[in-house]
């Protein structure tokens, strides 16, 4: 559904007119506005301040849940969709901006839920402000994993039972959002658009597809929640995770929210303990040498040497990959025993978790990052 650019450019006027007034006067839009905004943003038909104000305005006056909807539909409109040749499908979506205060253990959770059965991929981009962290794509291309398949091509790969797994980067399955990077890194905050992008479903299951996402504040389940079922997802986990990522702390009680079935929500707590996992820090540590300090002002500047940093993700990655203990090898152990059972392949997180250790032990799962 379309709009021409005339007629795009005056329903921006009348939108900024309404949400940008300030906290008590800023009225919220429609479905359809929101959607008609969002679609001119990523066509570039209206003005790049008119973008920025657009979405920046959004949020300062706090997005509804039909303006949620309505800017998720122009992403969809914008996404390149492909069925993989599989019967489920774990979608996973870390944040695009990366981990910029641990190593992440998450760039490796796909192949670790393939090789026990249930095909999956991640999805992201190189590097994203405002943290600018360390990301899946970075990670992954230190392995040499390929990380710029079209999305047939990762549905090929995820098709393919000795693989079952990839990583589709934002740039090949929705390139006019990826191009918005820069007016999003001017605008500093993050805008609406950093909480509908991860839902864009590019590569979906025959039968089933899943949504697994992560998050820190508490608003945001039931906001995932709508959207995921919006998109058609069959079932969603939303764990509560370390820098809002899909793996948990390894030394807190867990905490998750999902539903199966397009059904309600349900909620749930585990110990790590009960897993197998006893860790003292939440998650593997940044290297100090590689953490910078930003430099303030009106950019918003890194944390972290990301390319360096990913160097030592995937280095203690590949070692978790072959049985060596560690954070990296317990976040794997726990992210992909909460997928396994949400969807099923197992009765209890627990059983899961026995699973994941006996195939990160055996080094079946270095095999298809190899492959």
């Amino acid at each position: 559904m379309g709009t021409d650019i005339n007629s795009a450019r005056e329903t921006m006027r009348s939108i900024i007119g309404r949400i940008a007034t300030g906290p008590e006067l800023s009225k919220s839009i429609s479905l359809e506005e929101a959607r008609i905004g969002m679609h001119a943003v990523i066509n570039e038909q209206v003005d790049p301040v008119q973008a920025a104000i657009f979405l920046i305005a959004l949020r300062m006056k706090r997005e509804t849940d039909d303006e949620f909807r309505g800017v998720l539909d122009a992403v969809l409109e914008s996404t390149v969709t492909v069925t993989a040749d599989v019967d489920q499908l774990i979608d996973i979506a870390d944040p695009y901006d990366g981990y910029n205060r641990t190593l992440p253990a998450s760039p490796l959770l796909a192949p670790v839920l393939a090789a026990l059965g249930v095909p999956a991929f991640s999805q992201g981009v190189e590097i994203m402000g405002p943290k600018f962290g360390i990301t899946h794509r970075q990670v992954l291309r230190e392995l040499g994993v390929p990380v710029d398949h079209t999305p047939q091509q990762a549905a090929d790969r995820i098709s393919n039972p000795a693989i079952g797994w990839a990583y589709l980067d934002q740039s090949q399955f929705n390139p006019r959002v990826h191009q918005l990077r820069d007016l999003r890194t001017l605008i500093v905050k993050r805008p609406v658009l950093t909480t509908v992008e991860v839902l864009a479903s590019p590569i979906r299951g025959r039968i089933k597809t899943h949504f697994v996402t992560g998050y820190v504040h508490k608003p945001y389940p039931r906001i995932y929640a709508l959207l995921a079922k919006h998109v058609g997802f069959d079932s969603a986990l939303f764990v509560r995770g370390v820098e809002g990522g899909v793996v948990p702390s390894l030394r807190q009680t867990g905490k998750f929210v999902y539903y199966r079935d397009k059904g309600e929500e349900q909620s749930m707590q585990i110990e790590p303990a009960e897993l197998g996992i006893q860790q003292t820090v939440r998650s593997a540590a940044l290297p100090e040498e590689l953490s910078k300090r930003g430099e303030g002002g009106d950019i918003v500047t890194s944390k972290v040497d990301a390319p360096a940093a990913a160097k030592v993700a995937a280095k203690m990655g590949r070692d978790a990959l072959q049985g060596e203990p560690g954070p990296i090898r317990d976040g794997l152990i726990y992210t992909a025993a909460m997928c396994l059972w949400h969807v099923g392949k197992f009765n209890t997180p627990a059983a899961a978790a026995s699973a994941v250790g006996e195939i990160l032990d055996s080094g079946k799962v270095m095999e298809r990052i190899t492959t």
